[in-house]
């Protein structure tokens, strides 16, 4: 008599008695074998299914994510430090206070979407709530009244990146999310472009209308898109494999099936595995603090993002055209950040897809400091926007990492992101006003920062390549901890036996 794990509507498994372990024959919403033409289409169809609704969806969210998040700087341009009345010190705090309620927030906020059945509802009504946070940051007369916005705002804020890499690795293979990822990231880089195009637009033609000044514009403009594309993401945005609304129950066992055999388990919590258990295990993995501490120096390194039409601005051209000049290095930045992950996929190496452009961006900082030549400062920016095409990596290497359970998985991500954010509190205060128009020390600190980093990714490759070394010494080694629970549930999605499955589980390996 064995027992045969059977999935509820939370994606938990409980454990049923039956008289043998599931073969397929009879089974429900049947999938085609591994390894035959018709799953090889079957799998093509349902990831082609998720690209046009997933992809467009979460790129949209995060351009208009950073469109929001950088309005600050831009009004900055504009008159906002002079309407509110505020000094260079607290210009610099109503950028980092953000990431008072942000960073803590976002562990805490991939636990519960980890928790709940329906992410769609949750991330979009978080979307809906910042909308209207950076709305109401128009309307404010005083240091403390944005001040209060800026606070508020990381809360809904902080459920959008972590969360929507999160919801990624619960549809796609390993060999698969980088490219992805890169797609949502090129929302980022992308915004920075478009952000400044519509600002530009803004910011020229709106000063007065109404007899409102052009920066509060741009907060009641941005606010209210965000506003609508939120409402729309509720039922755009997939839940899980085991319960999204527009997906056949065959193309949900299919999805469940695929990452199964990517881990050789189950993608399925156990009633076992509660989200502070997923906490309590991430906690104690010490890969996790490196990734998280790796990811602070490289925000660190990156923090010129929140500065960039400053130093567009110290080219020389007036307001208009430093903004038009912002554009075209993140459009190339994007293009290079899709063709990183899209050969990172096809190599399935992580370190130098990753490390690889912060070199890059350490140049740009060189050539910043050698030269104050218009172009060859121009040049530089180019380099250094490029440095978030490896940025962009950095959670999905940890996604490969930290496969099972998704508990862990989840609060690993959050962890990542939350203490990563802190290297954009303190890049907050290395951008200072009285370090302009060059920058030198911001960029000294930055290009150390990014050095830092490269060591502790390299600490990370080598680590878990001796890890992989002890698995092709000993593949018993993997049957340590092993969870069979998920095991002999990725056994029935398959219809294969449970020593089958015990096979392919010991077959597999980390991505460095």
């Amino acid at each position: 008599m064995t027992f045969t794990p059977t999935s509820t509507d939370k994606g938990e498994i409980v454990m049923e008695e039956s008289p043998k372990i599931a073969t397929g024959s009879g089974e429900k919403d049947p999938i085609p074998a591994e390894g035959t033409p018709e799953r090889i289409q079957a799998e093509r169809n349902l990831v082609r299914k998720l690209d046009m609704r997933l992809m467009p969806t979460i790129v949209l969210l995060y351009i208009v994510n950073y469109i929001d998040r950088l309005a600050v700087t831009t009004a900055h341009l504009k008159g906002l430090d002079q309407d509110l009345g505020l000094s260079d010190l607290q210009y610099n705090v109503i950028l980092s206070i953000l990431y008072v309620s942000f960073c803590p927030a976002q562990i805490p906020s991939n636990m519960i979407l980890n928790w709940i059945t329906r992410p769609s509802l949750y991330i979009g009504a978080n979307v809906v709530a910042w909308g209207l946070l950076s709305t109401l940051t128009g309307v404010t007369k005083s240091y403390s009244g944005i001040l209060t916005t800026r606070i508020l705002i990381g809360i809904p804020e902080c459920a959008f990146y972590p969360g929507t890499m999160y919801l990624l690795s619960r549809w796609y293979r390993k060999k698969e999310l980088a490219f992805r990822s890169a797609i949502l990231y090129g929302g980022l880089l992308i915004s920075n472009a478009f952000g400044s195009l519509i600002a530009a637009g803004i910011l020229s033609n709106m000063e007065g209308t109404l007899g409102i000044h052009a920066w509060r514009w741009l907060f009641f403009i941005e606010g209210a898109i965000t506003m609508f594309i939120g409402f729309n993401t509720m039922w755009l945005l997939p839940d899980y494999p085991v319960n999204t609304r527009w997906m056949s129950s065959q193309e949900r066992r299919l999805a469940q099936a695929r990452l199964a055999d990517d881990a050789g388990e189950a993608d399925q919590d156990t009633v076992d595995d509660s989200p502070l258990k997923g906490l309590l295990m991430a906690i104690k993995d010490p890969k996790v603090w490196v990734f998280s501490i790796m990811n602070t120096a490289q925000l660190l390194g990156l923090s010129f993002i929140n500065f960039f039409p400053t130093l567009a601005s110290t080219l020389g051209f007036n307001t208009t055209v430093s903004l038009l000049l912002v554009a075209p290095p993140w459009i190339f930045s994007t293009i290079m950040c899709c063709l990183n992950a899209w050969h990172a996929d096809r190599t399935e190496e992580r370190f130098f897809h990753l490390s690889g452009w912060w070199w890059g961006v350490c140049i740009g900082f060189i050539i910043s400091l050698s030269t104050n030549n218009t172009a060859a400062r121009y040049v530089s920016m180019f380099l250094m926007a490029c440095g978030y095409a490896g940025f962009s990596m950095s959670i999905v290497w940890a996604s490969n990492v930290f496969l099972r359970p998704p508990a862990k998985r989840a609060a690993a991500i959050g962890m990542m992101a939350g203490i990563g954010n802190l290297g954009n509190v303190m890049g907050s205060y290395t951008w200072k006003v009285e370090w302009g128009p060059d920058y030198h020390q911001s960029m000294i600190i930055s290009l150390v920062s990014l050095v830092v980093s490269t060591v502790l990714a390299l600490i990370l490759r080598q680590w878990i390549i001796r890890d992989n070394k002890e698995l092709d010494e000993d593949e018993n080694v993997v049957l340590n901890g092993l969870n069979h629970t998920r095991v002999e549930e990725a056994a029935r999605l398959e219809g294969i036996t449970l020593e089958q499955a015990m096979q392919r589980r010991k077959g597999k390996r980390y991505l460095y």
